[in-house]
């Protein structure tokens, strides 16, 4: 597997070198986002690790610009931004996951097995109301449009959906959606609900997807 690493600062940048080169991972280096966005563009790559404020060009901008010509190899943020408006954005202009400096290596160790896990090649269709969820090719339709998602929002929704009209508690979205088993913050699995709510752009009367406050979420037919 090989990854790329957009970080600015060398003892981050050799830190995390080191420790994945350590796992089996091959790691490139990049200091700015420039070179960083050259190198993800001329080289496969199968994940993604890109600081926020870089020189030359932001975390986002390259972002922004390398999904215009990939879809699907994931990105994974490591930043000291953690608002609630900028994770939202980073998500929906294509980041995968969000990781708050300072951060446990173990923890982003795991993050980027889930990424990197093989995903279904399962072509069954599900359906809630006037959205179609196609699982083999990970397309997502509302009212037969095409709604781009991000892996892990396309995730999230096929785990409410194939669970429709049951409470899914945050706990267990955690487990099934981010394959995270130990104890950790689910405010994370909000700010996805409302980058799924305005991708879908959920009318009134289409409240497919409705929280229960104090638990969890839950999708159902209307």
């Amino acid at each position: 597997m090989r990854l790329l690493v957009v970080e600015d600062e060398p003892g981050i940048a050799n830190f995390l070198q080191q420790g994945l080169e350590e796992e089996s991972y091959t790691v490139d280096i990049a200091d700015n986002g420039k070179e960083g966005l050259e190198l993800a563009s001329t080289n496969d790559y199968d994940l993604l690790l890109l600081d926020w404020m870089l020189p030359g060009l932001s975390g986002l901008e390259l972002t922004i610009q390398y999904r215009k010509e990939n879809k699907s190899t994931p990105i994974i943020f490591l930043t000291a931004k953690d608002t609630l408006n900028e994770t939202i954005l980073a998500l929906q202009q294509g980041a995968n996951d969000y990781v708050k400096k300072p951060f446990h290596f173990e923890e982003l160790l795991e993050r980027i097995k889930v990424q990197l896990r093989p995903k279904t090649n399962s072509s069954k269709s599900l359906k809630i109301g006037c959205i179609e969820v196609i699982q083999g090719s990970r397309q997502v339709f509302k009212d037969k449009t095409e709604v781009h998602l991000t892996q892990k929002e396309f995730d999230l929704l096929t785990y409410l959906i194939q669970n429709k009209e049951t409470i899914c508690e945050r706990t267990d979205i955690i487990k099934e959606v981010w394959d995270i088993h130990f104890e950790y913050n689910t405010g994370v699995i909000d700010v996805y609900i409302n980058s799924l709510r305005k991708k879908l752009n959920l009318q009134k009367g289409e409240d497919y997807i409705q929280t229960i406050r104090g638990i969890g979420y839950i999708a159902k037919e209307l």
